[in-house]
């Protein structure tokens, strides 16, 4: 779960939630974001105005530049600076315009060696130095665009990855408001081992929220494994234990079929919070906590820690013996009071483990409380996301240590809409 210090890579919430950032300064928040990714999405959100690439207007103003002071200034000659001119294109333009600047550059170069003549030409060696400059310059640019394309190939993979695995959650799924935010400790992989997802079913409504351990593509498939399992289980059980135990079981199968293939994570596991919504019980909510921080309820009247009795992590029930059915043990299910007004906050040790530079802990709930005591709608939960967000990469300066999500739920109250209150 604990990797490097990375830079996050900040997900969008899900769900509806006004930005602070006034509009004058979303250019310059845009320029900040784009340059600290520093990938070709970010390079092109950079060098564009209103949709449209400026990018030819950096290489453009060097060759005027060069162009003017050459002819302006007497101290020494600058013509053949103009190879600098396509060498910059390469770097920001695409083939096409980069042969584009590599002629003009070289058409400025024949200009003032032979037709302006307001000094001595520079002769041959020169005008060699500028074609294979601009030669070589296209050809970089062929390499950049190709090495662009697969990434951003490689990265729609990882989308559409992340996507399968947290799948989006409509507005007012199973009768919840909801609101989700995802960080990946690694700004590259786009997708970690934290996962959640709402099931609802003809037993009411059920929420999964965990993290597995450790990183890669290891993580993001046992995550998938127990997801798969969810989505099934809550749907066809009537009983939240039994889903309990499915998923117990679904990860010591997961476990056993990696080790079969000789893989060296063969051994992980999971820490996960299992919520059911049961119909017919608008003030209660049942929870089964697998070795994960226990659920806080988030209402007008403060923040509170649901009093659960947590078990062992998914995967671990092994080191405990078998009940006389021969079904792993899995922690009990407790029925637990949540008043209508009140929003669940399920996180992940992103949060809970987030530390300032003097390596003190994040603790969300002083922040959630101060918000909520000055405005009660901060408890709505895409409000309390954006909250906890923000609260956590303003303690760890930006750099979070493990994969990052909040997730924030509470029922839809009947002819109301979730977006209203956002």
């Amino acid at each position: 779960m604990r990797a490097g210090r990375p830079r996050a890579s900040l997900g969008p919430v899900r769900g509806r939630v006004r930005s602070p950032v006034r509009a004058r300064w979303r250019p310059l928040g845009r320029l900040v974001r784009a340059v600290g990714r520093g990938d070709a999405v970010s390079r092109h959100e950079l060098l564009s105005v209103r949709g449209r690439t400026v990018a030819w207007v950096f290489p453009l103003l060097l060759l005027i530049g060069i162009a003017a002071g050459d002819v302006t200034t007497g101290a020494f000659e600058i013509i053949s600076w103009t190879v600098l001119v396509p060498g910059v294109a390469a770097a920001m333009c695409g083939v096409a315009g980069t042969a584009v600047f590599a002629l003009l550059a070289l058409l400025v170069y024949v200009c003032a060696d032979t037709v302006w003549q307001h000094r001595e030409e520079t002769g041959l060696p020169g005008l060699v130095l500028v074609v294979l400059g601009g030669a070589i310059a296209v050809a970089a640019a062929g390499f950049r665009v190709d090495g662009e394309r697969r990434m951003l190939h490689m990265r729609d993979i990882a989308d559409t990855t992340r996507r399968t695995v947290l799948r989006p959650l409509p507005v007012g799924f199973g009768g919840l408001d909801h609101a989700a935010v995802y960080l990946a400790a690694d700004s590259e992989a786009r997708v970690g081992g934290d996962f959640y997802d709402i099931q609802p079913g003809p037993h009411g409504t059920r929420v999964l929220v965990g993290d597995v351990q450790g990183k890669g593509l290891g993580a993001v498939e046992t995550a998938a494994a127990l997801l798969g399992t969810f989505r099934e289980a809550a749907y066809h059980e009537a009983d939240l234990a039994t889903v309990a135990e499915r998923l117990e079981v679904r990860m010591v199968r997961h476990r056993g079929h990696t080790a079969a293939l000789g893989r060296s994570d063969g051994d992980r596991f999971a820490t996960a919070v299992l919520i059911g919504f049961p119909p017919g019980l608008p003030d209660a909510v049942e929870a089964v906590v697998f070795g994960h921080d226990p659920p806080m309820a988030i209402g007008p009247r403060g923040v509170r820690v649901l009093p659960v009795v947590g078990g062992l992590p998914l995967g671990m029930a092994e080191l405990v013996s078998a009940g006389r059915s021969g079904a792993p043990p899995v922690p009990p299910v407790h029925r637990l009071r949540l008043a209508a007004d009140e929003t669940l906050l399920l996180v992940t040790d992103g949060v809970t483990e987030a530390r300032d530079p003097a390596g003190v802990f994040y603790r969300p709930a002083d922040d959630i409380a101060r918000a909520v005591a000055a405005d009660a709608r901060s408890a709505v939960p895409a409000r309390l996301v954006a909250l906890v967000r923000d609260g956590t990469l303003r303690h760890c300066r930006g750099r979070v240590a493990d994969d990052t999500t909040v997730f924030a739920v509470r029922r839809t109250p009947a002819g109301r809409d979730p977006a209203a209150d956002g």
